[in-house]
């Protein structure tokens, strides 16, 4: 039942209307008939469940693929938008769809030296400037002075390659060029996923500012609409008066801010009890399977049990004239659960790439896992079989190997590999359930990959990395476009992993709010510092 409590009288005719219209796309009802409007003195943030709705009602907005608001047989039934030709969407797809066409366009292969930089985040930019490359040129080397540029804090990255950028500064990039593209309604989903503390600051003033001035008059003066996507009612800027929530593929809620959250709040008391025995039942359950995957590793255990599982001693990493790490020297033992946290681009993904083996400047330094230096005669298998992985480069490779179906998604996390190549034991199908059921996937093992919300599928990769208790769980922002109820589930379940004693946690996020009880080692990076890292034991989190 949509819960409605704004005024509907108005001056100006809403900007988007839409009255008892459903969101489908190629036939397929994914939210049912609803109303709702955006008006010329309103600033609106949406929130939902992954797969509840909200993908599918930004989508919509957005014009994004076979997505659509259609007209029902209600007489009142209509669609109308005035911006529709001029909207730009930035969220986490978009930049993994970048990431994805950068590698497609990548021709090492064929030039003289083996490496194509390919685009940097200047040239990509400027694309949307102008038509020509001379006037796209012109304009891109005033990139600087922009202040759209100066609001994104990318001044110093302008001329590095697309590639070589962290998750948040690729965030940074797409963001300055939807500001730059001169459309008139902006889409920002899960715009704070991958930005550290200055840079969330930074995108929650020029938020605020767009949305002030919007409200002062009943145009807004070229500048862009802005309206927010967002995986829970957390860091919600100030200017916002609206929220909007879908879940089960309904609108639940649509309102005033004040309204939401005394709504939000008589809703919370409700879930308590329900979360509470959830969480019971977790600890039971992952203890559990814990214990029946102990055996599996003691024995290939047996002789590096005493052994440090990373050791790094005096580790440079870099490429061109930028240096990412620079004389780091630190051990992770089993049973230390670190906390990695720096600002974006200060080396963490390049830290967790050198133990995965997804760098190879690994093996022009003294790494050293499980008590092997790597370049020793290990193979890839031998590493990978003693590690879990979440990260955004996994996901962008299960991306690309869509239609594999979850079931096979957990498997695959016991042969280490990227989809399934091989047949499904009765024992590999049980474990499978049992991990489908802690994510509250269950009866859902045979829907593609694919067909998930980006939270939904980071969420089924994080039980891939658990699901072999592996003594090495590397995480790099886990909870990257996780729902509210998602991530309060992931965070449980990754505390009772440690719990458990089996696996070793190895975490990188920029949220405060997601640090775990059991993490007091912290490795801080420091870029343009001496030393570029310091580390820190024993800190209350």
């Amino acid at each position: 039942m949509i819960k409605e409590t704004e005024n509907t009288s108005y001056i100006c005719p809403p900007m988007i209307l839409v009255e008892q219209c459903r969101i489908a796309a190629r036939g397929k009802e994914l939210v049912k008939p609803f109303n709702w409007q955006l008006k010329h003195d309103q600033v609106w943030v949406v929130v939902g469940a992954g797969g509840g709705g909200k993908e599918a009602f930004r989508d919509a907005l957005a014009g994004y693929g076979n997505t659509l608001f259609e007209t029902t047989a209600a007489t009142e039934s209509r669609y109308a938008n005035m911006l529709t030709e001029s909207t730009v969407c930035v969220s986490l797809e978009s930049a993994a769809a970048l990431i994805h066409e950068e590698r497609t366009r990548d021709e090492s292969d064929y030039i003289e030296g083996g490496v194509d930089h390919g685009r940097t985040a200047r040239v990509y930019i400027s694309e949307v400037l102008a038509q020509t490359p001379q006037e796209q040129q012109h304009l891109a080397s005033r990139l600087e002075s922009m202040p759209e540029t100066r609001l994104c804090g990318i001044e110093a990255i302008l001329d590095r390659g697309i590639k070589y950028l962290s998750t948040g500064e690729i965030r940074r990039t797409l963001i300055c060029r939807a500001l730059l593209s001169g459309k008139r309604f902006l889409i920002l989903s899960e715009p704070f996923a991958g930005l550290d503390i200055q840079s969330r600051t930074m995108l929650t003033n020029f938020f605020n500012s767009i949305a002030h001035r919007q409200a002062e008059t009943s145009q807004s003066g070229g500048l862009p609409r802005v309206m927010l996507f967002m995986e829970r009612y957390t860091e919600i800027p100030d200017a916002v008066t609206h929220v909007a929530e879908f879940a089960e593929g309904a609108l639940l809620f649509s309102g005033t801010r004040a309204e939401y959250e005394k709504f939000s709040a008589q809703n919370s008391s409700d879930r308590s009890g329900a979360e509470q025995k959830r969480k019971q039942d977790l600890v039971c359950e992952v203890r559990s399977l814990q214990t029946e995957r102990a055996a599996a590793y003691s024995e290939n255990s047996a002789n590096t049990d005493s052994a440090p599982l990373v050791e790094m001693y005096n580790v440079h990493v870099g490429w061109g004239d930028k240096t990412v790490l620079d004389g780091l020297t630190w051990t992770l033992r089993a049973g230390e659960h670190w906390l990695i946290r720096g600002p974006n681009g200060s080396g963490k993904t390049t830290l967790l790439e050198l133990i995965s083996g997804d760098n190879m400047q690994v093996f022009c330094n003294d790494v050293r896992l499980f008590g092997k230096r790597r370049g020793s005669g290990e193979t890839v298998w031998e590493i990978k079989a003693r590690m879990g992985i979440v990260s955004y480069r996994l996901h962008l490779e299960y991306r690309m190997v869509g239609g594999t179906d979850l079931e096979s998604v957990i498997i695959s996390g016991l042969k280490d590999t990227i989809g399934l190549y091989e047949p499904k034991s009765d024992l590999d199908r049980q474990t499978a359930a049992r991990w489908l059921a802690l994510g509250s996937f269950s009866g859902r093992e045979h829907e593609p990959f694919s067909s998930l919300s980006y939270g939904e599928q980071r969420a089924l990769l994080i039980l891939r990395a658990a699901v072999k208790c592996p003594p090495l769980l590397i995480l790099d922002e886990p909870c990257h476009g996780l729902d509210e109820e998602q991530r309060a589930r992931v965070l449980s379940l990754l505390e009772t992993i440690a719990q458990g004693g089996t696996s070793t946690l190895l975490h990188v996020t920029h949220d405060p709010t997601e640090v775990l009880p059991c993490e007091h080692h912290i490795l801080e990076l420091q870029p343009g510092k001496s030393p570029m890292y310091r580390i820190l034991e024993q800190e209350s989190t």
